[in-house]
């Protein structure tokens, strides 16, 4: 069945059901695909909740600092409570019926089909072909990258979908992957009783954040029992239908554990979507785009296809490029300078912009600073838990901050100001004669201005 439409978006997830609802709302006719979920892997296996998981877990670990400040108390884990609501505030039972009404009350069409291209401006999903007058917006995600560990395939190893939709913790866990996932979930489980050990290949955990991360978020997920294995890789995989275990290269001792996570980063796959039918390569680790987001005549893409990031505010930021460039309204092309990320580790790891090492790579000049937050008036206050850093990394012949991190208690909050300076390019000798309120977290980034050198 042949349908004429005047834009097709292919893929539901964050950046994709904004595109199409805002299209819609616009007063175009709208096709939108989803195979899976409607709102993709955010709201059902991602962010949020990921982060109520984590949230129960910072509980767990404040309560067990309340002796050296508060008092006496007692807690007992009870991962049925953090399944519970997993499931009903955040997934509603991984059931997509209320975001697809929101979709389809906007006058979207939803096809529950598998999309790809067929050529300029025409999708194939099921048994139709679709025509877009105005064209197609891509924005289908990303997946686990499974590594081709001998003896993985077939074994009933854990995504991060899987740990997220788990109704009970294992009683011991090998995470393969130190990245933003496999930290985060193996510091939740840990703090719900779970014996985890992370195994990471590099030499440091969260490897693409500065080095100061790294070392924190080894350090942090120690103090709650996990086995930090860095520059450590797998090499085999047994599964007897009981317990993994893992052989490591270099005939070290091999690893066992109840349950196996993969978290060894995403990728796209470029061939399923048959963008060589458009012109473009389907072997590519994502597709190139202008600053409107343009991928070719009449092609839009955003979120994780384009390469900047399994990042839900990445893929909203894009689509809305997308949306005004679709429309023919005039604005800003894509800047990807200050791209803003979070490790929700207890302390959160925030950085932007780019790392010491890449700004350096890149041929600037830089200087640096380092100041701790327990060094802080914040800090001492904060006690227990207080753990974390500012790093500023400046451009220093133009007197601009390039790069920045803010780890500690409210790492990801107090980047924001960071993401600001990054983004407008703020010369530091302003920034220095702010007023920061005292005594605050942020005000660490005053010190680490002062500190520049």
């Amino acid at each position: 069945m042949s349908i004429r439409v005047d834009v097709v978006v292919v893929g539901l997830g964050p950046g994709g059901e904004y595109a199409a609802g805002a299209l819609a709302d616009a007063g175009l006719d709208v096709i939108g695909i989803e195979a899976e979920l409607v709102g993709g892997e955010c709201p059902y296996w991602g962010c949020v909740p990921s982060k109520m998981m984590i949230r129960a877990g910072n509980v767990l670990a404040e309560a067990g600092r309340v002796p050296s400040l508060a008092g006496e108390a007692k807690v007992a884990a009870d991962w049925d409570r953090v399944a519970e609501r997993v499931r009903s505030e955040a997934t509603g039972g991984w059931n997509d019926e209320a975001a697809a009404d929101r979709l389809t009350a906007k006058g979207v069409r939803l096809f529950r089909e598998r999309g790809r291209l067929a050529g300029p401006r025409r999708v194939v999903a099921g048994d139709h072909t679709i025509e877009a007058a105005r064209g197609v917006v891509l924005a289908t995600g990303s997946r686990p990258r499974i590594p081709p560990i001998p003896g993985l395939e077939g074994t009933p190893y854990w995504t991060n979908r899987d740990a997220i939709a788990a109704g009970e913790a294992p009683a011991s866990l090998l995470v393969l992957g130190g990245g933003a996932i496999g930290v985060e979930l193996a510091q939740v489980f840990a703090r719900f009783g779970t014996a985890v050990t992370v195994l990471e290949g590099r030499d440091r955990l969260i490897a693409q954040e500065e080095p100061e991360s790294g070392d924190l978020a080894a350090k942090a997920l120690r103090a709650d029992g996990v086995t930090v294995r860095t520059g450590a890789r797998a090499v085999d995989i047994e599964y007897d239908g009981e317990t993994f275990e893992a052989l490591l290269e270099g005939g070290l001792e091999p690893l066992r554990a109840e349950r196996v996570l993969v978290a060894t980063g995403r990728a796209t796959d470029l061939a399923s979507l048959a963008v060589d039918t458009a012109g473009l390569d389907p072997a590519a680790p994502a597709l190139r785009t202008d600053g409107q987001m343009r991928a070719g005549d009449g092609l839009w893409a955003v979120g994780d296809i384009t390469g900047h990031g399994a990042f839900t505010h990445v893929s909203l930021y894009q689509a809305r490029i997308a949306v005004r460039d679709i429309l023919g309204e005039p604005g800003p092309d894509a800047d990807y300078r200050a791209l803003p990320r979070v490790t929700f580790t207890d302390p959160e790891i925030g950085a932007v912009g780019m790392t010491e090492q890449q700004a350096r790579d890149q041929g600037i000049r830089v200087r640096t600073s380092v100041v701790p937050i327990p060094e802080s008036t914040r800090g001492r206050i904060h006690g227990p838990g207080n753990e974390g850093f500012v790093k500023l990394v400046e451009d220093a012949d133009r007197g601009v901050l390039v790069g920045a991190t803010s780890a500690g208690p409210a790492g990801g909050e107090v980047l924001y100001g960071l993401n600001i300076a990054v983004h407008t390019e703020t010369p530091t000798g302003r920034l220095k004669h702010m007023i920061y309120t005292y005594p605050t977290f942020h005000r660490a980034v005053e010190t680490a201005l002062q500190a520049l050198h």
